[in-house]
């Protein structure tokens, strides 16, 4: 991890190590709108135009690599606990529909949600891709990457979101979570992070201008 992540994450983690540890079982929730973190690296781009905060569905399997891709897995090796499960993956849901994986936009990245130090770190990468910029630009990390997807413990953002929702794998068809969840599909040894095309293809303003 960077030095200068490093001093950015330590006190984020702490506090999410408290929330980690004093909140109920169940799904991750995010709990409100994400508090300013000071020395986010999205404030260097501020100034700059906003990226747009758009989702961009997947609709066909294709290997190409991404540019963008292969920059955020290495962003993530040296700033971030954890280590890559892998990118692509040829899911299909129907003829036009299919995982961010099939078109090598999506990420696994091994982080444990039983684990406490997984767990705290999670939640710290996830309060600073989502935390507001010095302008208050609302998640301005992930909007500068391109991140448009994050599935981690049971829960689902999406581009434009204002929270987590219920990961439908997770959830009974009252809507109740089940008692036995497979930790892979209900996405709790991993995050599952997508990119926009633009992030995909390095042309969001993290990967131009950091």
């Amino acid at each position: 991890m960077s030095s200068t992540i490093q001093r950015l994450l330590v006190p984020v983690l702490v506090v999410a190590g408290l929330l980690a540890a004093a909140a109920p079982a169940g799904a991750f929730r995010l709990g409100g709108a994400p508090a300013a973190v000071a020395g986010n690296p999205a404030d260097r781009f501020a100034d700059l135009p906003a990226d747009p905060e758009e989702y961009d569905p997947a609709t066909h399997c294709s290997t190409t690599v991404r540019p963008g891709m292969v920059a955020l897995v290495g962003w993530l090796a040296r700033n971030v606990r954890g280590t890559n499960w892998g990118t692509y993956r040829c899911e299909k849901w129907g003829p036009h529909e299919a995982s961010l994986h099939a078109e090598n936009r999506a990420v696994d990245w091994h982080l444990d949600v039983r684990v406490p130090a997984d767990r705290a770190a999670g939640r710290a990468l996830i309060d600073l891709l989502l935390a507001p910029d010095r302008t208050g630009l609302p998640h301005a990390l992930a909007r500068r990457m391109g991140v448009e997807e994050i599935i981690w413990d049971c829960s689902y953002w999406g581009a434009g979101m204002e929270e987590f929702s219920k990961y439908a794998d997770c959830y009974s068809k009252r809507g109740t979570l089940k008692k036995h969840v497979d930790p892979t599909a209900g996405h709790r040894n991993h995050i599952h992070f997508g990119l926009s095309k633009a992030g995909a293809m390095r042309r969001t303003s993290y990967w131009q201008h950091a």
